[in-house]
């Protein structure tokens, strides 16, 4: 079987990003609205999409970023053997934005801006802007940029977060392709609720064949009436061009992020329900005594949380939420986290192959107990340059971990010092450190601070647990 590989869109000629095989899950199909007309006549099909492109596409930017990356000059996999030297090299990308506020607020993808240390923006016109980070959210591969057009109004495009897109709408993909210019391609929706293609923590994607290719990343999504309805963010391909499967963010999940940005925020605050789920394969519905594999089976479930008070038991099958379907844990993960907080929240759920029923909760922000109690930590040590923090479901939303991993000490950011030679890693749980129990980070600082020269470490990655022993 061809393997097929998924490329992120906001790539130059210095790098193919290329990601893993996509297993796709079926489309959600619905009627065909009233106001939807299929082309009658040759002389309807020949209507140009010119209006729309005038309408959408001075508001469609570029964005390049720099960034610094760090290399050994002999990387190891192993944690904790010390490689050779690092040296360091300068990479750069291109992406696509929109500005979505007059005043020079930027929409565009994290993957294009991740880790940059200088962004400019250049709009229709040409003209380059400096650009600052507003909010950055690697979860959602969003990120919200801010350029200072010193009281110009700028062209915006509006995010329509109330459209629903139905599969066989027109739609045109605006960005800059290999940086070739703003380029304009159309296309359909080929199909809706696209989770498992490896992209972000909250999938829920509109899938195009609308041409997207490298330098597409950022940019809009546009139905016929001008409006941004997704952000391009990856396509699917064996050779990092398009080959008509791309993926676009909904507007929902963009408005959310750009509605967070402008409130203030560097991060989003996105409910939770309280539970762990996993897909239905047939062998397990059979087993809860369904008759087909349709909805998510919770695993965990979190003592006090919304979906606990709401009557949800361990084994129990969601089939939909407020009346969407879901078939896998990032869909229901999506539904969910779209809501506000303290918004109501419907699940119909079966248990023990029993009739289907209605449990009404409300969604909450998850609870941050402990406090995160973040600390960056310096000095001669393995953990220097490492930023941690307390185990908690806020934090497991906020840093994109498992909220039912318990309770411990997590890694959150690797900035150069000893914690990077040693090849620590965001995400990584530190168990222990000399014999000690670590679950708090007062209780790293103060083993830390009582240190010596051996150091004997145990620290949980990916539900591995490595250990290891040096002289430091």
């Amino acid at each position: 079987m061809r393997l097929r590989q998924l490329a992120f869109s906001a790539t130059v000629s210095l790098a193919t990003l290329i990601g893993p095989v996509a297993a796709l899950h079926a489309q959600d199909a619905g009627p065909l609205p009233a106001a939807r007309r299929v082309p009658t006549d040759l002389a309807s099909m020949k209507q140009s999409f010119a209006p729309i492109v005038r309408r959408a596409a001075p508001a469609v930017v570029n964005v390049y970023s720099k960034r610094l990356v760090r290399q050994q000059v002999d990387p190891f996999w192993g944690m904790f053997l010390q490689g050779g030297a690092p040296r360091d090299r300068v990479e750069q990308s291109l992406g696509s934005g929109s500005i979505v506020r007059a005043d020079g607020v930027v929409l565009t993808n994290h993957h294009v801006i991740d880790s940059a240390t200088e962004i400019m923006v250049v709009t229709a016109d040409r003209r380059e802007w400096p650009a600052k980070v507003l909010l950055d959210d690697p979860r959602a591969d969003l990120a919200v940029l801010k350029i200072d057009p010193k009281g110009e109004v700028l062209p915006t495009i509006p995010i329509d977060d109330a459209a629903t897109p139905q599969v066989g709408d027109l739609v045109l993909a605006i960005g800059d392709p290999f940086g070739v210019g703003q380029t304009v391609t159309n296309g359909i929706v080929s199909a809706l609720a696209r989770t498992d293609v490896g992209i972000s923590d909250y999938s829920l994607f509109i899938q195009t064949d609308a041409s997207i290719n490298p330098g597409n990343s950022g940019g809009p999504l546009v139905d016929m009436d001008g409006n941004l309805i997704g952000v391009n963010t990856a396509i699917l391909s064996g050779s990092g061009s398009s080959a008509g499967i791309g993926f676009a963010i909904p507007a929902v999940m963009a408005k959310q992020v750009v509605s967070a940005a402008l409130g203030g925020g560097h991060s989003v605050m996105r409910p939770w329900i309280g539970v762990r789920t996993q897909a239905l394969t047939g062998d397990m519905a059979k087993a809860l005594g369904l008759e087909a594999p349709r909805g998510v089976v919770v695993t965990d479930l979190w003592a006090g949380g919304p979906a606990a008070r709401a009557g949800v038991a361990q084994g129990d099958v969601v089939i939909s939420v407020n009346g969407q379907e879901v078939d896998d844990d990032a869909g229901l993960n999506y539904r969910v986290s779209t809501l506000p907080a303290g918004a109501t929240i419907s699940l119909v759920v079966r248990r023990n192959g029993g009739p289907p029923r209605e449990l009404v909760t409300h969604t909450e922000a998850p609870p941050a107990d402990p406090p995160a109690d973040q600390k960056v930590i310096d000095g001669h040590n393995p953990f220097s340059g490492a930023t941690v923090v307390n185990a908690s479901p806020a934090t497991a939303y906020q840093f994109g971990f498992d909220p039912f991993a318990g309770q411990g000490v997590i890694v959150t950011a690797v900035d150069n010092g000893f914690a990077q030679t040693i090849g620590l890693q965001r995400g990584d749980f530190i168990r222990e450190v000399n014999g000690a129990k670590m679950s708090t980070t007062r209780d790293l600082m103060t083993a830390i601070q009582g240190g010596g020269h051996i150091w004997s470490l145990s620290i949980e990655r990916q539900g591995h647990i490595i250990n290891a022993r040096f002289q430091g």
